[in-house]
């Protein structure tokens, strides 16, 4: 049986619940839910963090001119470069879609590997305070004065729990939990301990296709290849060059490092690689995320490098 047929057996098994497809950056999540969506009768709500932006567009595996005429797309493409969203705006717009869809008795399918936006749909986010663009000005000044892992020095000094599993070099995330630190003086962590007993906002079914990692491995590296020959650099120069350098997703994996390259910083030689690394990184952190929630993993038969993306 197939990993579409068996993910058909789930959905059907379930039908008043959401169906969100999730797993590894290259791992064919879209494949697998456009084909879902064809035999389904279903429309898919991209919870991506990169995707959601125009312009920011071969180096985030957006869906292909193929994948979006064979499915119906939402939240793909609809905000500018410098426009703010964070995880409690997305599942606003995701929750009102997917009401949209189901009204128009369509089967709405999430997909995406931005998972905080995921749990944020599906449980909603802690109630910490509003964002304070002084602090956050603040922070970031340390950061370039002191250093990303200075900012993370001082997180785990009054929220251990959250250091412990925030990369220092995660800005936004680090940021953020200093400053709900310094605005109420309760640790994130903890406002996070109180929020799990809230009620869930969508009952859903997590599907992630399981790859081996020398699998994934070798479809991230045919991936990140097939980007940067379609003209990756270019397109992180274009957005560069009109003023999107400190665009929220030119610190995303991938384009992070094309900056790097455009800044003199990483030699040309030496930027497949660099990305190919950053993504196996940001992979296996997916992978632990996924590892705490209840997800069916759907193991591929056959050869796993064949498979969509």
């Amino acid at each position: 049986m197939s990993v579409v047929e068996r993910a058909l057996d789930v959905a059907r098994a379930h039908p008043d619940d959401l169906l969100a497809i999730v797993g590894p950056t290259a791992s064919g999540k879209t494949a697998l839910a456009v084909a879902l969506a064809e035999r389904l009768g279903g429309e898919i709500v991209s919870a991506d963090s990169v995707q959601v932006y125009r312009e920011f567009d071969l180096g985030s595996g957006k869906p292909s001119d193929d994948e979006l005429a064979r499915a119906p797309h939402h939240l793909v493409s609809v905000l500018g470069p410098l426009e703010p969203i964070d995880a409690a705006a997305w599942a606003e717009r995701a929750s009102s879609v997917i009401d949209d869809v189901r009204r128009r008795g369509r089967v709405p399918i999430v997909c995406g590997g931005t998972f905080l936006w995921v749990k944020a749909l599906l449980h909603g986010l802690a109630r910490a305070p509003a964002a304070s663009p002084e602090l956050r000005q603040r922070l970031r000044e340390i950061a370039e004065r002191e250093g990303r892992a200075a900012l993370h020095e001082r997180l785990r000094s009054v929220d251990p729990a959250s250091a412990s599993r925030l990369h220092r070099n995660d800005l936004v995330r680090v940021g953020r939990a200093l400053e709900v630190w310094e605005l109420t003086g309760k640790a994130l962590s903890a406002w996070q301990a109180e929020h799990a007993f809230a009620p869930v906002r969508h009952r859903a079914r997590l599907l992630a296709l399981g790859l081996e990692p020398e699998a994934l491995t070798t479809r991230i590296r045919a991936r990140v290849r097939a980007m940067l020959a379609s003209g990756w650099v270019d397109e992180v120069a274009s957005l560069r060059a009109r003023g999107c350098d400190g665009a929220r997703a030119m610190g995303s994996v991938g384009y992070a490092q094309v900056r790097a390259h455009l800044a003199g910083e990483l030699p040309a030689e030496e930027l497949e690689a660099a990305v190919v690394r950053a993504t196996r990184v940001f992979a296996r952190r997916q992978r632990t995320w996924l590892n705490h929630a209840d997800v069916a993993w759907l193991t591929p038969d056959g050869d796993q490098s064949s498979l969509g993306t």
